[in-house]
């Protein structure tokens, strides 16, 4: 792996700086402005060669930086002459499950075409700016029968001083993010994608990731030593540790080949979430707002389409709950029905049950309103015939989705198994939980049944030991691109040095479409928290994220759902007292049943009822790995 990570950081090199960069001579300058005026963009080209520069509010977040592509091997992106430059305006807004119910869509496009005089190649760069960030692509004609080689090392220079949160693809995207100031990071690290960064001097935050991956090699990022992170796709990748202990040698190699593409290179669109505070990323819609909205053959009432249900999940696996047999199953969907939940997971000792022990679970569970999610490996979902027989059979026996796992990798080969996997799961009706996965890239707002990505170091890793400063880092980094399957709430020794309250609170602030708990039914029935825990919406109609919300430090979200509120507030390491108004409280007054902590046993909690009124400021004391949570109900 080392070897692979060498020859990698070389490879980078010879993109990277095989050409001198320009220095005085300027051509053309696009300039393109958020709707609401605050985030400029600049596309540059200087000597020849292309630039991009960000600001919001004449802050700087992305420095002047070199846009980079190849096609077969030879860059594109200098040596050009720029063309014709077309402008336009977009808005609309459309129903979503997440943070908040309606997604608003809101943007100024460019798409500047260029010509690169050496390869004789026509390109386009589309540029949109939104009131919360800004994306780009490129955009590559080509003849439908002919195989090209894309491959691209542009760099996300940020200003000197900025704080950033990443973390390696050793373990793919299940890593435990670092916090380091951007010049202080050496020459060859990887990140993961999100990465988030606190501009100088507090003066804002970003997150650079991707959106819209379709047909195309994933992206990380890589660093470059002088305060850059360089765009590197799914070939360069170093193999992470969980793929090459489930694939051959011959698969690593295979991988780590450039993918061919036919006809037009459309790349996915590299994004730059910014904002003046964490509320704007986390409430951000520009990855899925990136996305085509869902085919209405496959889901023709769009992410309200009937089959699509949005819910909690029990799951046996990580808190015991008995042996894996039928009987155990209908029990957990009997207690998933007293729970309110919607869904029973089933681990693969599903697929060496009898025939009609899974039918005989999957109708039980039905006359309670619990549908079953059965677990698969990715590997064997690799031959068409095979996949399509599978979820024939999985759709004939009334079986509401499958978690699928194993992927490891984002290189296009496996890009392309996934967009495969969400079609052929959509016509069968099927909901998609995908485990050793990548992270999502907007595509849930194209495919709805696509209802969470692992993408996280979760619950399952029990090695992990700092889970309060952990669980308080990943709600503003690796989730700004989406909902992880991180698996939330467990009461015993695996939630380490985090208490019951911090544990509940992280079911309502990593709200996700379909959302798995990792106690089991009864221990969730039998704890004294059980009457808020069955209220936790799975999504919301609102979300406020307030202050001083910092990742790895603590994260205080207020959420509505329709007339009721949620505070819920989880804390890392250090003890604190927090004060916070109740403003965003609608006018009247509210029943409060308030959630603290035990000051000397992490293992309980201190249940409390109390009128709250707009008007009012809460004094919150917290503890190391601490939570807090209230339900406002209206009188």
């Amino acid at each position: 792996m080392r070897k692979n990570f060498t020859q990698s950081f070389k490879y980078l090199q010879i993109i990277l700086f095989g050409f001198s960069l320009p220095a005085f001579s300027v051509g053309l300058k696009t300039e393109l402005s958020s709707p609401d005026g605050n985030i400029i963009c600049q596309l540059t080209t200087e000597n020849d060669q292309l630039f991009l520069s960000v600001k919001m509010r004449e802050i700087a977040v992305i420095v002047k930086s070199p846009l980079l592509m190849s096609i077969d091997g030879n860059i594109i992106t200098n040596g050009i002459k720029p063309g014709k430059v077309v402008k336009s305006s977009f808005n609309e807004s459309y129903p979503w499950y997440g943070l908040h119910s309606i997604a608003v869509n809101s943007y100024n496009n460019a798409k500047i075409e260029f010509r690169s005089i050496k390869n004789k190649i026509t390109f386009a760069i589309e540029i949109r700016v939104f009131d919360d960030g800004v994306s780009f692509r490129f955009i590559v004609p080509g003849e439908a029968d002919i195989i090209r080689y894309p491959d691209e090392s542009t760099v996300f220079k940020l200003p000197v001083q900025s704080l950033v949160w990443y973390h390696d693809l050793y373990m793919h995207y299940e890593g435990v993010h670092e916090k380091k100031m951007i010049d202080t990071i050496p020459a060859g690290q990887w990140a993961a994608p999100p990465l988030t960064v606190r501009l100088p001097g507090n003066s804002g935050y970003a997150s650079i990731t991707e959106a819209g991956l379709l047909n195309y090699a994933g992206m990380a990022l890589q660093s470059d030593g002088n305060s850059g992170f360089v765009v590197r796709l799914g070939h360069s990748h170093p193999a992470s540790y969980p793929y090459v202990l489930r694939y051959t040698k011959e698969d690593v190699g295979r991988l780590s080949k450039i993918a061919g593409i036919k006809g037009t290179i459309t790349t996915p669109w590299r994004v730059i979430m910014i904002g003046q505070d964490l509320n704007t990323l986390v409430n951000s819609d520009i990855l899925h707002n990136l996305c085509p909205a869902p085919d209405k053959s496959l889901f023709p009432g769009g992410i309200n389409t009937d089959w699509i249900r949005p819910g909690q999940a029990v799951w046996r696996y990580l808190d015991g709950g008995g042996e894996t047999t039928l009987k155990t199953m209908k029990e957990f969907s009997r207690m998933a029905s007293e729970l309110g939940f919607e869904y029973n997971i089933l681990e693969g000792f599903w697929s060496r049950w009898p025939e009609d022990s899974l039918k005989n679970l999957v109708e039980y569970s039905s006359r309670l309103g619990v549908g079953i999610i059965v677990w698969k490996h990715s590997k064997d979902l690799r031959d068409p015939a095979t996949r399509k027989e599978f979820f024939r059979y999985l759709h004939d026996r009334g079986i509401a989705g499958v978690k699928i796992d194993f992927f490891d990798h984002e290189a296009k080969e496996v890009i392309d198994l996934y967009e495969t996997i969400f079609n052929e799961a959509a016509a069968s009706e099927l909901l998609l939980i995908l485990h050793g996965a990548n992270k999502p890239t907007g595509l849930s707002r194209t495919w709805p049944n696509v209802v969470i990505y692992e993408g996280v170091k979760g619950m399952e890793a029990s090695k992990l030991m700092d889970r309060a400063t952990h669980e308080t880092t990943i709600p503003f980094t690796r989730m700004l691109a989406g909902p992880a399957d991180y698996s939330v709430v467990h009461f015993g020794d695996r939630r380490r040095n985090t208490t019951w309250v911090h544990q509940i609170a992280t079911a309502a602030i990593y709200s996700a479409p379909v959302i798995t708990y990792a106690s089991t039914p009864a221990h969730i029935l039998e704890n004294p928290n059980v009457e808020i825990i069955k209220s936790i919406p799975s999504v919301w109609d609102e979300t406020i994220v307030l202050p001083p919300s910092e990742p790895g430090e603590v994260a205080l979200y207020a959420q509505r759902k329709g007339t009721s509120w949620f505070l819920s507030v989880i804390n890392g390491l250090k003890p604190r007292t927090l004060n916070v108004p109740l403003a965003f409280l609608g006018s009247g007054t509210y029943n409060s049943l308030v959630l603290s902590d035990t000051q000397d046993n992490q293992a309980s909690a201190d249940i409390s009822t109390r009128d709250s009124r707009q008007n009012d400021t809460l004094s919150v004391d917290l503890i190391p790995g601490g939570g807090y949570m209230i339900r406002f109900a209206p009188k």
